[in-house]
């Protein structure tokens, strides 16, 4: 794991790519969960009859437990020890290119974006590659914000 404790050793790592995570299994377990949390019970991610006929052979995960993801699959690659706060900011851009099947395997592929200065600190874009293990196409691409105060 990488761990960044200034702002210029951020700075130096823009635009490279600092590693991937371990694979995690997404299970229907945890798509229910999901389910259950944001009140979105479309058949597609939670009713496995029904899902085997349907376009995509079975249940699929919510893009955004996918997106959700992030926070977890990104602590093994880095960690940023700044002494200010370290602040989400949003999310420039993402895409859900391919659905993820309940039993893939995803991981996060992590590179450093721009890091901007702000009058309270710096602003860090990071993107990230949700493969899904043994396809071609990712489940996610994402671009996320963080506001490192000084």
């Amino acid at each position: 794991m990488r761990v960044f404790s200034t702002f210029e050793e951020i700075e130096a790592a823009a635009g490279e790519e600092i590693g991937a995570s371990e694979w995690v299994e997404i299970t229907q377990e945890r798509v229910d969960e999901f389910a259950r949390a944001t009140d979105d019970f479309q058949w597609i991610h939670v009713d496995q009859e029904k899902a085997e006929a349907g376009p995509f052979g079975g249940t699929i995960a919510h893009g955004y437990l996918t997106l959700s993801l992030i926070p977890y699959l990104s602590n093994q690659v880095f960690g940023v020890e700044t002494e200010g706060a370290k602040l989400n900011y949003g999310l420039n851009k993402v895409r859900f290119p391919n659905p993820v099947p309940v039993g893939a395997r995803l991981r996060a592929v992590v590179t450093v974006g721009t890091v901007t200065d702000l009058p309270a600190g710096k602003q860090l874009t990071m993107k990230y590659v949700i493969e899904i293990e043994d396809h071609d196409k990712p489940a996610c691409v994402a671009e996320t914000v963080v506001l490192l105060l000084s």
